[in-house]
């Protein structure tokens, strides 16, 4: 199906994607791979910006 789409028709590889995994798909030749992981096992930060006005 891609050979006759030509290059414009791009593959990704999505979903269960973990970083011991990336090579084995990366030679299947798909063009991104999309890694959840990145995102979802990210720590949080909680941060504040508070504003204090200059009372002079």
């Amino acid at each position: 199906m891609r050979a006759g789409a030509g290059a414009t028709c791009l593959l990704e590889a999505s979903g269960g994607v973990s970083i011991d995994s990336i090579a084995e798909i990366a030679e299947t030749g798909v063009d991104r791979i999309s890694v959840g992981g990145l995102t979802h096992q990210a720590g949080a930060l909680d941060l504040a910006l508070d504003i204090i006005a200059d009372p002079a």
